[in-house]
């Protein structure tokens, strides 16, 4: 008797594989924009010591969500450790620090437009970290987004220092994206995420010892918790969106959709009782949409590294791109 086979199930299109990472960066997007208005609460407040509380909620709600998720976390080892620490010293210390002290110098429009100006730095360095060459209308596709972003920021007045530090603010956002590639491959959007927010924490956690003190946290609000306990939830979750999206698309069409982040951040102000954007800011927002049409319907070969399925979208997750406000990266 000839015995039955059962065809393994087929792979995902590579079609709906890239809608789903689409819809999952800009919904990392979403919550870094919506997280303005929550972060604004954390001014003047130890911010070391938020910081190292925000990271090690959101470590620990990761791994929760992992188990109950069945994600597998795996640890890191030799040359991973380098990238890990480079993504967490770049992406989550450092540009926090750069946004306390470039806001001293700068207003928070140029802060914005240096990380509007991100889209162009992946378009032309990420498909090379693919071993592939930059697309010209991907790379056309992210001057549109940056553009469209500025107007939805609008400029702002600084100096020399405000931007040497909008400059930095620049290649910390830019390093929270390129130097997770490496490691995407071995450790998922998840492991990134676990293993980047407990460095961050304990990075954060050593530093607000040493400068703020162990009684910084006792001077912290309940409106400062409740504001620390939704940055751990909201833009955790754009975390492990973002790196979702990243791994299917690549870093440059996935640094297209950091043009919603601005958007979203017009939406929510207008959500809780601001009033509505005027007529450049529509506009901006207009050219972004051009941007993101342009650029990920593009069809570009899938990025080096293990094969990709469907994006999952997690119950919680870890934060993304940048938001331009003292305690939001």
């Amino acid at each position: 008797m000839a015995a039955v086979s059962t065809p393994n199930p087929a792979p995902p299109r590579p079609a709906r594989a890239s809608r789903l990472g689409v819809a999952a960066g800009a919904g990392g997007m979403v919550c870094v924009g919506g997280s303005v208005a929550v972060s604004s609460v954390l001014a003047g407040q130890p911010l070391l010591t938020a910081q190292a509380i925000r990271y090690t909620v959101a470590c620990l709600l990761l791994v929760g969500a992992a188990r109950v998720t069945g994600q597998r976390l795996v640890r890191p080892r030799g040359r991973d450790w380098g990238w890990l620490l480079g993504v967490t010293g770049t992406g989550l210390v450092l540009f926090n620090i750069a946004l306390v002290h470039g806001s001293r110098h700068a207003e928070p429009a140029v802060l914005g437009v240096a990380v509007a100006c991100v889209p162009v730095l992946l378009a032309a360095v990420g498909p090379l970290l693919d071993g592939r060459r930059p697309s010209p209308t991907v790379l056309a596709a992210a001057l549109v987004v940056t553009a469209g972003a500025a107007l939805v920021q609008g400029l702002g007045r600084t100096d020399a220092v405000g931007l040497a530090w909008a400059g930095v603010v620049f290649g910390c956002e830019a390093g929270f994206t390129l130097l997770a590639v490496p490691v995407l491959g071995r450790h998922g959007a998840w492991g990134v995420s676990v293993h980047t927010s407990w460095l961050a924490a304990v990075v954060f956690g050593a530093a607000g010892l040493a400068t703020e003190g162990p009684a910084a946290a006792a001077g912290l609000t309940r409106a400062d918790l409740l504001a620390i306990g939704y940055l751990a939830v909201a833009i955790t979750a754009a975390f492990v969106l973002w790196y979702s999206s990243v791994r299917v698309l690549g870093a440059s069409r996935a640094g297209l959709l950091t043009g919603v982040a601005p958007v979203a951040a017009a939406g929510a102000g207008v959500l809780l009782g601001g009033p509505l954007p005027p007529p450049v800011v529509w506009a901006g927002i207009a050219v972004v949409a051009l941007g993101l049409t342009l650029g990920l319907r593009t069809r570009s070969s899938p990025p080096a590294g293990p094969a990709t399925g469907p994006v999952a979208v997690p119950v919680v997750g870890a934060g993304a791109a940048p938001v331009v406000r003292a305690g939001g990266g």
